[in-house]
């Protein structure tokens, strides 16, 4: 069993804060970061003995895991993902390498609402009907959740998106593998 010495977790709060109100704590929130680098099997004690199943994801980020999803969030997950997907497949389009696209491009309320424009029917569903809905509705609720900065010029999508490309990624497998089955 890991000793835990409160004293050396000078950031509990801050990052108790922050996580159990579904933040992703990234490298760009360096001191909280760097507290939890530094204590990571002190904070995993911690918050294991609290409930709660905190986890480092090597591609630099902390989050709560949860198993428990409330028709609302399901509903902001719904919508990241949606926005996530159509945003690769508009960079694919491009002739850009999607993925270094999506960490290394602004995105700005003129690509927000072409992005509506070419996803009308599955931003319809989602209830998001121009770009100012897409930047309140999902890029608003991604800042507070730590899955994007705001920039002088609009947003930048920060590593912990990768849960919902890896999310993505496992649907499009399980439906290819689908219909291999089928065939």
């Amino acid at each position: 069993m890991t000793q835990i010495n409160l004293n050396d977790l000078s950031q509990l709060q801050a990052i108790n804060k922050k996580l159990a109100g579904g933040y992703h704590i990234s490298e760009q929130d360096t001191t909280l970061w760097q507290e939890l680098d530094q204590h990571i099997e002190s904070y995993q004690a911690l918050f294991a003995a609290l409930g709660h199943d905190l986890q480092h994801d090597a591609r630099g980020f902390y989050y709560l895991a949860s198993d428990e999803s409330t028709p609302n969030m399901g509903k902001i997950s719904r919508a990241i993902a949606l926005t996530v997907f159509i945003l690769i497949e508009y960079y694919a389009n491009q002739g850009k390498d999607p993925l270094r696209a999506l960490f290394d491009e602004q995105i700005d309320l003129e690509l927000m609402q072409t992005l509506i424009q070419l996803n009308k029917h599955l931003s319809d569903q989602l209830e998001i009907f121009s770009g100012s809905d897409l930047r309140k509705d999902v890029f608003l609720r991604m800042l507070r959740l730590g899955l994007c900065k705001e920039t002088e010029r609009g947003f930048v999508l920060l590593a912990p998106v990768y849960r919902y490309i890896d999310a993505l990624m496992e649907v499009n497998e399980d439906n290819f593998e689908a219909l291999e089955e089928e065939v």
